[in-house]
């Protein structure tokens, strides 16, 4: 029997530490491998930590609440085997240490300590895919940090993937040389799929090489060439060509989340560079310290298209092939699957908002004196949508098409449709029925910010049951919204702008506004429809009814 120290991987982009929110084992159970040991939260989202190995677990680190740090001992575990640490504490920290002092291979590591324990490597450690969010089935492979044939340590960056809310750096549980990669970026991977196969000391957690190795990305690289230390020796000098040789970047596509580790995020932050202009060098366009160096040597502008050498009207040639992966591939998804499964209605009605806009600049007038927020037209549009609701709560509801079951919701969680650097998202408004117009537009700017800064959390971004989704000033005339798939109705205001309508048989000038909206026709009818578009009119048009009884 051996023992097992599982530590705490790295479960977010860097992060350094995270709080121990439950334990799911205690000292004494056995457990299999996969199953679920502990949740742990960071900034970003809760995380499921799933065991390695099976075994009994002896040790248990840290009490729920308790901010543990990445790489320290979470859970002992006494297992067949050697393990991965001697009976002693302090070896704790060293994977590898402990299986080279076994006596078989006792003689071998003192000879080429960098080489030989590839040599000796006895068998093949498979890392599959944990959990990486609250009853995640799978994740999408965004990035590759390592390649077949390199050595990794223990807590080695290994890749990032992304599931609906975050993405999430993986790092290496083991230390060893890889044997083969499965996936490439864009692929989805089922959570305890198979990820990374490793040669490493010791028995490792498979008997042999696991039957999706033949669909690794790279070949394995054969056992008689992986210890010897030449292939290692020889990066060195590939890396200094690499630094004097021009760097190719790879540009950011647009709408999707530059990579970068969060120093880099920092520094831009500090310079006040925008990373979705800073062409990334790394491994899928990751941006590094040196491109952001480079950035600011070229004048800190985005990149410029190249400078035509002919004409101004010379023809154009080539093409640009970009695969539409990650986030934004998620909001592809998601927009098909609402498009395909929910019957559209688009009504559009004109609004005189000239009231609407005579009360926000009194209300703002008053502001400075109170100190409170100045207003935009958003809170008296929401409040509107809820009043309005009051005479139709079909409206305000979430279809489950495949069980044929309408959800009406007595409160109104209000989806705000934003752009946000890392794509369309949706925060939520919460109970905005009992939010007065400056509560609501301090808590729609609160959980959009945390949209776009990244720090919104996972109850933030789902749960709501009818969308405003606003273009603000560029709203244009009319638009079709996509309903925000399981609720039946999103409303779309467009911008306001000055028109010469025809009042009391008198050309005037009016802040006119179109509001778009769209309903599911297997829900609302297009008479209701016109109904709830006509009453939120009547409610903006005469904006002194919104917060009557």
């Amino acid at each position: 029997m051996g023992r097992y120290v599982f530590k705490l991987p790295d479960v977010g982009e860097g992060t350094a530490e995270a709080e121990l929110v439950a334990w799911h084992v205690k000292v004494g159970d056995r457990v299999e491998e996969d199953q679920v040991l502990a949740d742990v939260m960071t900034d970003k989202a809760t995380v499921e930590l799933t065991s390695p190995v099976t075994g009994v677990v002896t040790a248990t680190h840290g009490q729920p609440g308790v901010m543990s740090a990445v790489g320290s001992p979470l859970v002992e575990f006494e297992v067949e085997g050697a393990g991965n640490a001697s009976d002693a504490p302090e070896p704790v920290a060293e994977i590898v240490a402990p299986v080279a002092a076994e006596p078989e291979a006792a003689g071998e590591p003192e000879v080429a300590p960098e080489a030989e324990p590839v040599a000796a490597a006895a068998g093949n450690y498979v890392f599959k895919l944990p959990d990486v969010g609250e009853g995640t089935a799978e994740a999408e492979l965004v990035a590759w940090h390592v390649k077949v044939g390199d050595t990794v340590e223990e807590d080695q960056l290994l890749a990032e993937v992304m599931t609906d809310k975050a993405t999430v750096e993986l790092t290496s549980p083991v230390a060893g040389v890889v044997a083969s990669l499965t996936g490439e970026p864009g692929r989805q991977v089922p959570v305890g799929g198979p990820l990374v196969t490793f040669n490493v000391e010791g028995a490792g957690n498979v008997t042999a090489a696991p039957a999706s190795a033949p669909r690794a990305i790279e070949k394995p690289a054969p056992k008689a060439e992986t210890p010897k230390p030449a292939p290692a020796k020889a990066a060195a000098p590939a890396k200094v060509v690499a630094e004097a040789a021009p760097v190719a970047r790879t540009a950011q596509i647009p709408g999707v989340r530059p990579l970068a580790s969060p120093a880099v995020r920092n520094r831009a932050r500090e310079l006040g560079i925008e990373l979705q202009f800073v062409p990334g060098s790394g491994p899928a366009g990751r941006i590094e310290h040196g491109d952001l160096d480079a950035f600011l040597a070229r004048g800190s502008q985005a990149p410029a298209a190249p400078a035509a050498t002919g004409s101004l009207y010379a023809q154009a040639e080539g093409t640009t092939e970009v695969r539409i992966i990650g986030l934004r591939r998620k909001i592809a998804e998601k927009m098909a699957e609402s498009v395909r499964r929910i019957p559209h209605i688009t009504y559009v009605e004109e609004i005189d908002m000239t009231v609407v806009e005579e009360l926000r600049a009194h209300l703002n007038a008053q502001a400075k004196q109170t100190g409170k927020a100045k207003l935009n037209v958003l809170p008296f549009i929401a409040r509107a949508i809820i009043v309005a609701l009051r005479d139709q709560p079909q409206i305000n509801a979430t279809y489950d098409d495949e069980a044929g079951v309408l959800t009406q919701h007595a409160a109104v969680h209000l989806g705000i449709a934003a752009q946000t650097p890392n794509g369309l998202m949706v925060p939520v408004v919460r109970h905005a029925e009992a939010r007065d117009p400056y509560d609501t537009a301090a808590e729609i700017a609160r959980v959009s910010g945390a949209a776009k800064d990244g720090s919104a959390k996972r109850e933030e971004l789902s749960g709501s049951t009818i969308t405003i989704t606003s273009l603000g000033t560029l709203g244009g005339v009319v638009h079709t919204p996509i309903i925000n798939h399981p609720e039946v109705a999103i409303v779309g205001p467009n911008k306001i702008i000055e028109r010469v309508v025809v009042k009391d048989g008198q050309m005037v000038v009016r802040k006119m506004m179109n509001l778009s909206s769209s309903f599911d026709h297997r829900i609302v009818d297009g008479h209701d429809a016109a109904v709830f578009v006509q009453r939120i009119k009547g409610l903006l048009e005469h904006p002194t009814t919104l917060w009557m009884g």
